[in-house]
């Protein structure tokens, strides 16, 4: 082995600065280290960095089992004291076989699944395989029969049409193989997405379709991945409910979580366990493993013996979202046109209102043919375009309100139209038939309230108004 690839393994993403320092100390990567600074001493194990990362910190996995930063200029000494090089691997347990559960497919899209924390180490180590996950969350295998296959290794971000289309297809596939129910492993950042383009790539599914993630990792105390793990695994195998849902935390608590409509669920926080929440509706049910699923709405689609789905794996890649702010300028718009954009979804304020100086650039759209639809920055309520003058000349402009549908569910439904059709009749037709709920008659008197926090808990509080 070459001098490189020694100094590489020794110091696993560090450079500059903070390499400098490991080496003036003779400190290594996986060394438990003590390490004495400005603000008092810390002791833990030396992770690696990303390659992106900056020169000026060293990352430490202490006792409680959370990473801290510690900035090279506080450092005054460090010594090491032991070493544990992580090893990537979870051992292995066959998953078993359990003749009475269903069998659960699990379509993993990249990202960590679950995880196993290696406590010698600070390690967190992925687990995809069935035998793996049955070693880091043993649960699973008294929920349903497990099998997995890894279709993408993507961050969640890069997620879109493509995969959006492998998976509606492979879904149906997993369908005809007489699969009891699906769960698909994604990044929380884009989840949303996903399960909107699912919605209407698969159709009339006589199985569940269950889609989660994780907000913390396995190394974290609080770690909401094997829970949500479970409760997929449930649904997806117990669960009459067959439709597109994603799975995650309810409350704050580890109570429950919470199914959601894939059309009608949005992230709302960027670091909170129960960031998932139904905008304009309620969720569909909730699920534990001490109390299965609970429906909330009184109508979904029920489970079925047949093995018949539509998948329709179609989608334009030439639309954009739209997010209006004061000020903003025409060229924005006339940027899409130039550029061949097919749809736009615009996010206006208020009822869906902008500015009269894009007013210019509207029409120009209109006339190359493309396609918009308002959809409103609230999030909760509908376009009502005709109440004020500028949405009734928005309108008159060629701009159709998209009733309540959240923009990026509108964004994915526009693109998934027109990979179908350009025709400016059936489009606003497709657009505005709705699939499964993206757009609603109203919204429930509870509807806006589950933002604050758990359905029962809102029932209960709003009782003790409502005798």
């Amino acid at each position: 082995m070459n001098n490189q690839k020694i100094m590489e393994d020794i110091f696993q993403g560090y450079k500059g600065r903070a390499l400098e320092v490991l080496k003036k100390f003779n400190v290594r990567v996986w060394g438990k280290a003590i390490i004495e600074t400005t603000r008092g001493e810390f002791q833990g194990t030396v992770l690696p960095r990303a390659e992106n990362d900056d020169d000026t910190h060293i990352v430490l996995k202490i006792a409680t089992g959370y990473n801290i930063g510690i900035d090279i200029f506080t450092i005054k000494a460090m010594k090491e004291v032991g070493y544990y090089k992580a090893t990537y691997k979870i051992p292995e347990k066959e998953f078993p076989y359990t003749p009475n559960l269903p069998k659960v497919k699990l379509l993993g899209t990249g990202g960590t699944i679950a995880s196993r924390l290696d406590y010698r180490t600070g390690a967190v180590i992925p687990a995809f395989s069935p035998g793996e996950l049955y070693g880091a969350v043993p649960e699973l295998a008294d929920i349903c029969n497990l099998s997995t296959e890894k279709l993408f290794a993507v961050f969640s971000e890069n997620m879109g049409p493509e995969q959006y289309k492998a998976l509606a297809i492979a879904i149906g596939k997993e369908i005809e193989n007489g699969i009891d129910g699906i769960i698909i492993g994604h990044g929380t950042d884009t989840l949303s997405h996903t399960a909107a383009a699912l919605t209407f790539m698969v159709q009339n599914s006589p199985i569940p379709i269950v889609l989660v993630g994780s907000q913390r990792s396995s190394d974290r105390p609080s770690s909401d991945a094997a829970l949500n793990l479970m409760h997929a695994a449930y649904t997806a195998g117990h669960s009459d409910i067959a439709e597109v849902m994603v799975c995650m935390f309810g409350p704050t608590s580890d109570e429950y979580g919470f199914l959601h409509r894939g059309t009608r669920v949005r992230k709302m926080h960027s670091s909170y366990r129960s960031t998932f929440r139904t905008i304009g509706d309620t969720p569909l049910a909730t699920v534990s493993l001490k109390d299965g699923v609970k429906p909330i709405k009184d109508t979904y689609n029920h489970r079925r013996k047949d093995r018949k789905a539509k998948i329709l794996p179609y989608f334009e890649e030439k639309v954009s979202i739209v997010y209006y702010y004061p000020n903003m300028k025409p060229d924005i718009i006339d940027s899409l046109v130039d550029n061949g954009y097919r749809g736009i979804i615009i996010a206006g304020t208020g009822l869906g209102h902008v500015n009269k100086p894009l007013y210019p650039a509207i029409e120009r759209a209109k006339k190359k043919g493309v396609h918009m639809f308002m959809t409103v920055q609230t999030l909760w309520g509908y376009a009502h375009m005709y109440v004020y003058d500028t949405g009734r000349d928005l309108m008159a402009k060629g701009i159709i309100p998209a009733e309540n549908m959240l923009p990026e569910t509108a964004y994915i439904k526009l693109g998934w139209v027109l990979g179908q059709t350009d025709d400016p009749e059936e489009v606003k037709r497709l657009m505005l038939t709705p699939i499964n709920d993206e757009i609603t008659p109203r919204e429930p008197y509870n509807g806006y309230l589950i933002y604050q926090g758990g359905v029962p808990e809102v029932e209960e509080f709003i009782r003790t108004f409502r005798k």
